[in-house]
């Protein structure tokens, strides 16, 4: 996974494509334990490419997209069309909600 500020996202955003951001602050435990799982996700799927955002630094982007706690995985197919993640069940329900989301065609 690689770490991202809000404005890099907002370039992807406006160039239409389909974003995932693992949204997180580095002293929760279960932030910890759920890159862990998304990083073995990536393992299983070069396609899939995760990023990352550090909420203690992106308050204005977690206001914007009205992110009520973390971990939360973002997937961005525009600012109308997304959905959050928080309840990270296991890696098998994750990568069937990632699956879907990227095989879902651009709008």
């Amino acid at each position: 996974m690689r770490e991202i500020q809000s404005d890099s996202l907002e370039q992807q955003l406006l160039n239409n494509e389909q974003v995932l951001v693992y949204l997180y602050t580095p002293l929760c435990g279960t932030c910890q334990l759920t890159k862990k799982m998304l990083t073995v996700i990536e393992d299983l799927d070069p396609s899939v490419n995760i990023a990352m955002m550090n909420m203690n630094y992106s308050s204005t982007f977690a206001e914007k997209w009205k992110i009520e706690s973390v971990p939360c995985l973002l997937l961005i197919e525009n600012e109308l069309k997304f959905e959050k993640i928080y309840a990270f069940r296991s890696i098998e329900f994750i990568r069937d909600k990632i699956n879907t989301f990227l095989q879902t065609p651009s709008s």
